[in-house]
C-alpha cells in the first residue's frame, strides 16, 4: 500500500553506494534528516563490482587529485572511528606504478613531479630497487614510482558502515524501492520524490544513483551526460600472503583513466586481498549496459598480469565478474546543487574512482545543503557545467 514520509526531512538520498552512504554519513553529522533510497540493495552497483582502490597515483595534479588527497585523509579518519564491528578493510598498501622502458619513465618523472607539487608523496624506484618492494615482479623493467598514500577498503562493507552510522543518527535507509519521480512545486523546486510505495518530501534531493545519475538528472528535468563504462576483473584462487604487496599497475593505466575512447582499452592492476585472492583489473570500454562476458578483455588482462607477475601464469581464475562506471565527458564529477533545479543536488559521474573520492564529496555536498564553507572549491565540479545536447538551456522539471 502506497506511504507517505509524514516527519520532516531535511534531504533524500537517492544511492545506497559507497558515495550515497558517505553523503547520508556527512549529512546526518552535520544534524540534517535523511531518507536513502535504493531500488536494490546497499552496495548494488557500481560499489559492488569495485575493488576498493583509494588512489592519489592515477591523478595529475588538478581538481581530482585535491578530492582524491582529502578523502585519503578522511578514509584514514574513519577507518580509525567506526566501530570494530564496522571495520571497512582499510590498507595503507600503497601504490606501485611501473615503466617498461625509459620513454614511459620519462612521462612518469613529469606526472610525479607535478603531483609532488600538489601534496602527493611519490618515490622513484630504480629498476634494481623494484624486486625489494615486489620480489615477485618480472625482470627488464625501467623503473617506477612508489605512492605510499595509496590504500584500500573493502567497497560493499564501506558503504553499509557509513550507513549504519547515519542509520544510528536517524537516517532511514528504504532498500528494493526505485525513485520514479522528483516532485517539484508550482516555481520548480524541488519537495521529494515518489516511488511505488509512496511519496518522501524534503527540500533537497542528492542525485548519488551512478550511472543511473543521468537519469534521475532527466526526472527533475535537468540535464547530466552520465554513460556506463564496463569493466572487468579476475579474481585468483587464494595465494599466499605477501605474493603481491602493493597496488601494482603498469603506466599506461593513467592514459588509459584519462582517455575518452568508446573501445575496449586493458592497462593491468593487481593487488592482493587479506583473504588471499589477487584482484586482476582494469578494462574499459562503452558498451552502454551491455554485460555480456568479453573473453578478448579477459584474455587481455590475464597475459598482461602474467607477463607483469610471472607466477601468476599458473594461477588459476576463479571467478570473474564486470562492472560499469559513471563516466563524465571532461572525467570530473557532478558533485553539488543544481542551478536549474533548486533543491537538487548531484554526487555522480566520478567513474572509477568514487571509492575513493566518497568521503570528499560527502563532504561537499554536506557543505552546499547547509551553506557551510566547501573543504576545497566547488567550482570544477559544478553539474550544470554540461549543455543540454541541443545547446539550449535545460528546462526545469514540471510540477508534479
Amino acid at each position: 500500500m502506497p506511504t507517505e514520509e509524514r516527519a520532516p526531512l531535511d534531504v533524500v538520498i537517492v544511492g545506497a553506494g559507497v558515495v550515497g552512504a558517505a553523503c547520508a554519513y556527512y549529512a546526518t553529522r552535520a544534524g540534517l534528516s535523511v531518507a536513502v533510497v535504493d531500488r536494490g540493495p546497499v552496495a548494488g552497483g557500481t560499489t559492488g563490482a569495485g575493488e576498493g582502490n583509494l588512489l592519489v597515483s592515477d591523478k595529475e595534479a588538478g581538481p581530482e587529485l585535491e578530492l582524491a588527497l582529502l578523502s585519503t585523509r578522511l578514509w584514514r579518519e574513519l577507518a580509525a572511528g567506526l566501530p570494530p564491528e564496522d571495520a571497512v578493510e582499510h590498507e595503507l598498501k600503497g601504490g606501485l606504478v611501473v615503466a617498461p622502458d625509459e620513454t614511459a619513465l620519462t612521462a612518469l618523472r613529469a606526472f610525479a613531479a607535478g603531483q609532488r607539487a600538489a601534496g602527493v608523496v611519490a618515490h622513484e624506484v630504480p629498476p634494481a630497487e623494484l624486486v625489494a618492494l615486489e620480489p615477485q615482479l618480472a625482470p627488464g623493467l625501467a623503473g617506477g614510482f612508489h605512492y605510499p598514500q595509496d590504500a584500500q577498503v573493502q567497497p560493499a562493507k564501506a558503504a553499509a558502515a557509513l550507513l549504519r552510522a547515519a542509520r544510528h543518527r536517524g537516517a532511514r535507509v528504504r532498500l528494493g524501492e526505485e525513485v520514479t519521480a522528483i516532485l517539484t512545486g508550482t516555481a520548480g523546486a524541488v519537495r521529494g520524490v515518489r516511488t511505488p510505495r509512496g511519496e518522501i518530501h524534503a527540500p533537497a534531493v542528492v542525485n548519488a544513483a551512478g550511472t543511473w545519475g543521468g537519469r534521475v538528472a532527466e526526472l527533475a528535468g535537468s540535464h547530466l551526460p552520465v554513460l556506463p563504462r564496463r569493466g572487468f576483473v579476475l579474481v585468483t584462487e587464494p595465494l599466499p600472503p605477501g605474493l603481491i604487496r602493493h597496488k601494482v599497475y603498469a603506466a599506461d593505466y593513467i592514459a588509459d583513466v584519462a582517455s575518452g575512447s568508446a573501445g575496449l582499452q586493458s592497462s593491468v592492476v593487481v593487488e592482493g586481498t587479506p583473504a588471499g585472492p589477487v584482484l586482476i583489473g582494469a578494462t574499459r570500454e562503452r558498451v552502454g549496459f551491455d554485460r555480456t562476458l568479453s573473453i578478448e578483455a579477459l584474455r587481455r588482462l590475464a597475459g598482461q598480469a602474467g607477463a607483469l607477475f610471472p607466477v601468476l601464469a599458473d594461477a588459476h581464475v576463479i571467478r570473474t565478474y564486470c562492472g560499469f562506471r559513471p563516466y563524465l565527458p571532461d572525467h570530473l564529477p557532478a558533485i553539488g546543487p543544481d542551478p536549474r533545479v533548486p533543491g537538487l543536488h548531484h554526487a555522480c559521474g566520478h567513474e572509477g574512482a568514487g571509492i575513493g573520492l566518497a568521503p570528499a564529496t560527502g563532504l561537499l555536498v554536506t557543505a552546499a545543503l547547509t551553506g557551510a564553507e566547501p573543504p576545497l572549491p566547488a567550482e570544477p565540479f559544478h553539474p550544470d557545467r554540461f549543455p543540454p545536447p541541443d545547446g539550449t538551456p535545460a528546462t526545469p522539471g514540471a510540477a508534479s
